[in-house]
């Protein structure tokens, strides 16, 4: 079995950028490890795996990558927004932007990536790492859940929106579950995940180990090869997961009939009216359903809320758009937004009490909304102005 090694993009080392990077049997492995944060995305690690991608591109013995963590507890948690939170306090725009750019940068390099990428799913998969496993199956790849796959966008807790780029998946999920996921930030297990088209497969993860020993092994031609050999093994594995049910199935109607409204409001006064008996009576499951939902609807940010239902509405745009949107509202977030006074409340002082700028959901106004997505810079000047979804586009969804 041939082996080489690739180096990191930062001169700090691998062991700071906390990504590992090797070739092994003609794949590229691509291997988090920052388990104290759950694989949270440093820029180290985001410029680790753009360095790593770029040197695989053209490299002829380089057939496919894996994207993968090293511990058992997740995949990946998101951003580093301990450090983006930081970097506003202390008036660290350019700081800011380059995390966002960078981050942005590499989700469109994995979308629109010429070889097969495959990411394995376990744990806890959350903003950013969605960021770098959605763009998997555009590749020819595969997205891999298993039993323990907790899935989510929650951003809207914290003030914030489904970036990513993740706006294109949602937009394309079946009926209203995009909407419905992007306003709330639910989280979702791999039932739900392969039922939302977020995942390809399943495969216990007791499989995995065995799996990986085959890859690197086994004789492959192609990219597609390495591909067909993970489905193969799902497939024979039995190939969907055990739970009995995908819980969005269950509740696609109420998600349909209520996040099919125009707007947060509508959202809100469509379940009240059903929880009120005025549209229509619901059983017990239903009541609790709507209940639940209603009392995440006053927890989360309403503008930031209002921002990820436009956002999705939005995205029938090309991935390099909906990034460079991101990237607007970004800035927009933390100049006239929530996501400052909702980190602090989540993450640093976690006392749970946001004081959103816009308190109540009846409060919202279309102005609002379109006040976050106006761009700090023209055409000519964006710092993602170069991407384009030449290759990306034609790839079959």
């Amino acid at each position: 079995m041939s082996e080489k090694a690739l180096s990191s993009a930062s001169a700090a080392g691998a062991g700071e950028t906390h990504v590992a990077t090797r070739v092994a049997n003609r794949i590229g492995f691509i291997e988090l490890d920052r388990p104290q944060a759950l694989n949270a995305l440093s820029i180290g690690m985001v410029r680790a795996i753009q360095a790593a991608l770029d040197g695989w591109r053209e490299d002829p013995d380089v057939l496919a990558v894996i994207v993968r963590s090293r511990h058992a507890r997740a995949f990946c948690a998101g951003g580093d927004i301990r450090f983006l939170y930081e970097a506003h306090r202390r008036g660290d725009q350019p700081a800011i932007d380059a995390f966002f750019t960078d981050e942005y940068r590499l989700n469109h390099a994995i979308f629109s990536y010429p070889k097969p990428y495959v990411a394995l799913l376990n744990g806890v998969v959350m903003g950013g790492g969605m960021g770098i496993a959605q763009g998997a199956r555009r590749t020819g790849g595969l997205r891999v859940v298993s039993a323990s796959t907790r899935m989510a966008m929650p951003e809207t807790r914290i003030g914030l929106f489904p970036d990513v780029g993740m706006s294109w998946f949602l937009a394309r999920t079946p009926g209203a579950i995009g909407r419905y996921l992007a306003v709330t930030g639910e989280t979702i297990g791999a039932a739900d995940a392969l039922y939302a088209g977020l995942a390809d497969v399943w495969l216990d993860e007791s499989a995995w180990p065995a799996l990986l020993d085959a890859l690197e092994t086994g004789p492959f031609e192609s990219g597609a090869d390495v591909v067909a050999r993970i489905r193969h093994e799902a497939e024979t594995r039995g190939g969907t997961p055990p739970e009995e049910a995908s819980a969005l199935a269950g509740a696609r109607a109420l998600i349909d009939r209520h996040f099919a409204a125009p707007d947060v409001t509508g959202i809100l006064a469509s379940l009240e009216a059903h929880a009120n008996g005025k549209a229509g009576g619901a059983d017990g499951v239903q009541q609790d359903w709507i209940a639940n939902t209603l009392a995440v609807l006053r927890e989360r940010s309403p503008l930031s809320m209002a921002v990820s239902l436009e956002l999705v509405s939005r995205a029938d745009a090309s991935m390099a758009e909906c990034l460079r949107t991101d990237l607007d509202l970004t800035r927009a977030s933390f100049t006239h937004g929530d996501v400052a006074e909702g980190i602090r409340a989540r993450i640093i002082d976690k006392d749970n009490r946001p004081q959103w700028r816009i308190a109540r959901i009846e409060d919202l106004r279309a102005e609002h909304v379109e006040r976050m997505f106006a761009s700090p810079w023209n055409d000519g000047t964006h710092p993602l102005r170069e991407l384009r979804d030449e290759l990306a586009s034609r790839r079959s969804s």
